[in-house]
């Protein structure tokens, strides 16, 4: 796993190899950011982006939106082993001080005082994990992001999600295995 563009491109990012996380492919994480660029249906930057990254695992959305110019992102992650390759990650490109840990169930992250409004918001659940649809919901209960937001789903490309209203989906892509849904609140 590599930091596709931006200040860090090229750098090595740490993973793991369990059964647990599971690391987001470059080539669709390079897609991701391909769509956000370009595309016209989105209209949010990434550059002094605030960047809320759910089930963040070792950090792999969260350090490239870094590289490319965000402001802070801010890291959740609940498995040990994934927590500590995300804080190795941080200090092996020394930018630390672009990122906020919570080790903490994603369920939990509404205790939390750094909670504040967003730009950006990456959801990697488990692909058997629908119960982010109810943190979606509280973010918009919460108002938890800024007027030009992005809200991006990755979830296995034969799932069927139902916002019920949540997000308004821009796009929806495949790639492979993965499909990544675009919208926003």
């Amino acid at each position: 796993m590599r930091i596709i563009s931006g200040v860090l491109k090229g750098k090595s990012v740490n993973f793991l190899k369990n059964s647990i996380t599971r690391p987001l492919k470059d080539s669709v994480k390079e897609n991701i950011f391909n769509v956000l660029k370009h595309s016209k249906l989105i209209n949010t930057d990434i550059e002094n982006a605030d960047v809320l990254d759910l089930y963040s695992g070792v950090g792999s959305f969260g350090l490239e939106c870094i590289s490319r110019g965000a402001k802070k992102v801010l890291f959740v992650e609940q498995d040990k082993m994934a927590l500590k390759t995300l804080k190795e990650n941080l200090l092996k490109l020394s930018v630390e001080n672009k990122a906020s840990v919570i080790n903490n169930s994603v369920d939990n992250i509404f205790e939390n005082k750094e909670i504040n409004k967003f730009n950006f918001f990456f959801f990697d659940p488990p692909f058997n994990n629908n119960d982010y649809i109810k943190i979606l919901n509280q973010i918009k209960k919460n108002k938890m992001y800024k007027p030009k937001n992005i809200v991006i789903i990755h979830r296995e490309r034969k799932t069927i999600d139902n916002f019920n209203g949540t997000i308004d989906v821009l796009l929806t892509k495949q790639y492979g295995r993965s499909k990544i849904i675009f919208g926003v609140f």
